[in-house]
């Protein structure tokens, strides 16, 4: 489906692309083969160049510096030596990157190194950072809530570099778990755009709508359950964007644009998912933000890109979180 719009894109290959997409781009090898190799990822652990990420409920330690965010990243002589080691992969420096899961962060490396999570500071880490810190945080809550074999119960333990846990009694192997969900920029004929708000959402926040694909289920369908069911309008055309990792805590985002049909744009929401929903002209929303009367998508989600790419330029510098 061309995406057309009074912004002049007739199709994706003209509008911006998704460099700047927050988490969805890493400069790391993951290297997968290496992961059931013990002797070399015994020697990669203690190779001089190896950084370690030592990460406890989600956060890291950052530094900030004049152009960003930046992790902080240990030589693994230097990192704790208890807790389970979760490898990463190689960059193109051939330096070879695990995370280390601890109970809690050690204690403070130096007076400007603070512990943070993906939600604060994932939009200002670099590609390499974040693809790091987005791995590293979707793998420590799998393994947190995974310790036991779904089929027999007994005691899992990690294996696979910690992309793999393996029961210690039926031997049943267990991975990682993604879970995909849609999130969708609708527009109608007048292209004005649909956007919705959670009842417990700060006071103006409005976004695009979401949600999780159910079991035998496209995701061009999941998006026309999922606006259906949460704001009562039907969807005739839908075209797909673009991904990003969403580790809060095991997403992953599948962005769209959509079409209303032309006789099922009346707005009715659910309640529940929704306490609001309306259509946005782009002079409403302009307006509305310059007003500070509606608060955009944070620049962290990809929902902040989709509304981007149908407003036709980022959205004002004083709208943005």
């Amino acid at each position: 489906m061309p995406y057309r719009s009074e912004r002049g894109w007739t199709s994706l290959s003209s509008a911006p692309d998704t460099k700047h997409l927050a988490l969805a781009h890493a400069g790391v090898d993951r290297a997968a083969h290496r992961r059931l190799d013990e002797p070399w990822l015994a020697a990669a652990w203690s190779h001089p160049t190896t950084k370690v990420l030592p990460i406890a409920g989600g956060e890291a330690f950052v530094v900030d510096t004049g152009s960003g965010t930046e992790l902080v990243l240990l030589p693994s002589f230097e990192a704790p030596q208890s807790g389970d080691r979760y490898f990463l992969g190689t960059d193109d420096d051939g330096v070879h990157h695990f995370a280390l899961d601890c109970e809690s962060l050690p204690g403070r490396l130096d007076g400007d190194a603070r512990p943070a999570g993906l939600r604060e500071v994932g939009g200002s880490l670099s590609d390499r950072d974040a693809g790091l810190l987005v791995h590293a945080v979707a793998l420590e809550h799998w393994h947190r809530l995974h310790t036991f074999c779904s089929r027999c119960g007994h005691r899992t333990e990690k294996a696979g570099a910690g992309h793999l846990r393996r029961c210690t009694s039926c031997a049943a192997e267990h991975y990682p778990r993604t879970d995909p969900a849609v999130i969708m920029l609708i527009t109608d004929g007048e292209d004005r755009c649909l956007l919705g708000r959670q009842a417990l959402w700060p006071e103006g926040r409005w976004s695009t709508l979401a949600g999780f694909v159910e079991p035998g289920e496209s995701i061009e369908q999941t998006v026309g359950r999922e606006v259906f069911e949460e704001a009562g309008v039907r969807v005739a055309e839908v075209e797909y964007v673009a991904s990003q990792p969403w580790p809060f805590p095991s997403s992953l985002m599948l962005g769209f644009l959509g079409r209303a049909h032309p006789d099922g744009t009346g707005i009715t929401v659910d309640g529940e998912e929704l306490s609001e929903a309306r259509w946005f002209s782009r002079e409403e929303l302009r307006a509305g933000m310059a007003a500070g009367e509606i608060l955009p998508p944070s620049g962290i989600s990809i929902a902040r890109y989709l509304v981007e790419l149908w407003y036709g330029e980022p959205l004002p510098a004083a709208a943005r979180w």
